[in-house]
């Protein structure tokens, strides 16, 4: 990385400077809650794309992308805003001019862009699942209360009103103590096919850039614009994809936080390739629940199990006193007999504003976003983890407080990646 962009505000303190992390001042609030937030996107083609009309209520001032072609629609819908093709000159030149950052990168480089805003005192919204690594993730959690900076993971289905009725349900103990949740992603989505041929880059992609703290690889279609998620250097694979959306009821119904023990298990292991499907549980010690995830085709074996149908759902609650079976947009209560004449609880859960803009109240001093870090982080650590699980071959014993893990050797090799040189610190 080019160091003279930051070598003036590295970091003085022993823990971060030894990281290698710059930092700035910690986060100002807009002068008032009408005025609006200087934006800058990075990553704003797909996804990202949408995430820049998700915030363009406000002043997008910048918007960078090592993808010239992919950008070249949100370039012409905002011709105003300066262009980038690297973050870090971005932020380094415009750092008086921005107040928030839209990160929307593939999940490899989440972290850098992020930190980076994040130690300038910038807001951050981050797509899900936050970062790469666990390591990442707690490190990010980390940051932004240090800086006191609002944040919101995109796990935007969290303002669905299912979802909200759902955890009323649950919280209301309509089904009393829950000691066991299923979670599915249906599908089979992932080993893609081994790149044969070689390929140069397309004009206007910075491969390298691209690439950013990952091995060094060629060019090919099968990472770049999107398989990348089904790659290990680059990707989390499915769970990563649907992992954080779908373990959000549970997380918010239940209260969780950070599991006591983790188990995955799959198909045959690649060490390049995401799998095709998956099974990974999570205990959680002091709620006395153990919550299940799958990456499955035809759903888990438990909704035979109970003569259930997996259409339009991807949760079930087992509690003491019968089921819940959700999804995000219906929901239905078992044994059937039992609830027919069920009452739904009052609503607590108020309605959300707009997931954007619960964000831009957060960043203009309001109150956090409902899917800040503090929450988000422990979430996207565990659907990290569940994938450390299944590549390391078996389960283990998680210390959270120590970011360890025991009971299985090969853990730690994925709970934090190497960065390619130059990328190791800023």
């Amino acid at each position: 990385m080019n160091r003279q962009l930051n070598r003036r505000r590295m970091m003085q303190t022993s823990a971060l400077a030894s990281a290698g992390f710059w930092i700035g001042t910690q986060a100002k609030a807009a002068d008032s809650p009408n005025e609006k937030l200087n934006i800058a996107c990075i990553g704003i083609g797909g996804r990202g794309a949408a995430n820049v009309g998700g915030v363009e209520s406000q002043n997008i001032v910048a918007l960078c992308d090592v993808d010239d072609s992919r950008a070249g629609k949100a370039y012409e819908k905002h011709p105003k805003a300066k262009k980038y093709i690297d973050f870090r000159k971005m932020l380094d030149k415009m750092d008086k001019e921005i107040d928030a950052v839209v990160v929307s990168t593939p999940d490899h480089t989440h972290f850098h862009p992020s930190m980076m805003a994040m130690q300038m005192g910038k807001h951050l919204y981050c797509e899900k699942p936050m970062a790469h690594t666990v390591w990442e993730a707690r490190e990010m959690t980390k940051m932004a209360a240090k800086m006191r900076v609002a944040t919101q993971l995109g796990v935007q289905r969290h303002t669905l009103t299912n979802m909200h009725r759902s955890v009323e349900l649950i919280q209301a103990g309509a089904i009393g103590k829950v000691s066991e949740v299923h979670c599915w992603i249906s599908g089979d989505r992932g080993m893609p096919a081994m790149p044969t041929d070689k390929m140069a880059a397309p004009p206007g992609l910075d491969w390298d850039l691209w690439l950013g703290p990952a091995k060094e690889r060629p060019y090919h279609t099968a990472y770049c614009p999107y398989g990348w998620r089904f790659w290990w250097d680059f990707g989390t694979g499915e769970t990563g994809n649907w992992g954080c959306h779908i373990l959000d009821t549970p997380y918010w119904a239940l209260g969780l936080k950070y599991p006591t023990k983790v188990a995955g298990s799959g198909p045959a292991i690649d060490d390049q390739r995401t799998p095709k499907a998956m099974t990974t549980s999570f205990e959680f010690a002091d709620q006395g629940v153990t919550l299940h995830w799958y990456h499955a085709k035809n759903g888990p074996p438990i909704l035979q199990e109970k003569g259930l149908s997996d259409r339009g759902m991807n949760t079930l609650f087992i509690g003491a006193d019968g089921m819940l079976l959700t999804g995000f947009s219906k929901y239905k209560l078992y044994p059937e007999d039992k609830f027919a004449e069920f009452k739904a609880p009052e609503q607590t859960i108020e309605d959300s504003p707009g997931f954007y803009k619960e964000w831009f109240t957060a960043c203009k001093g309001g109150p956090p976003a409902t899917c800040d870090f503090d929450y988000s982080g422990p979430l996207s650590e565990t659907v990290l983890l569940g994938n450390a699980a299944y590549r390391a071959g078996g389960g283990f014993d998680w210390d959270a407080n120590a970011l360890t893990a025991s009971g299985n050797e090969k853990v730690p090799q994925f709970l934090r990646t190497e960065f390619r040189k130059g990328w190791e610190a800023y």
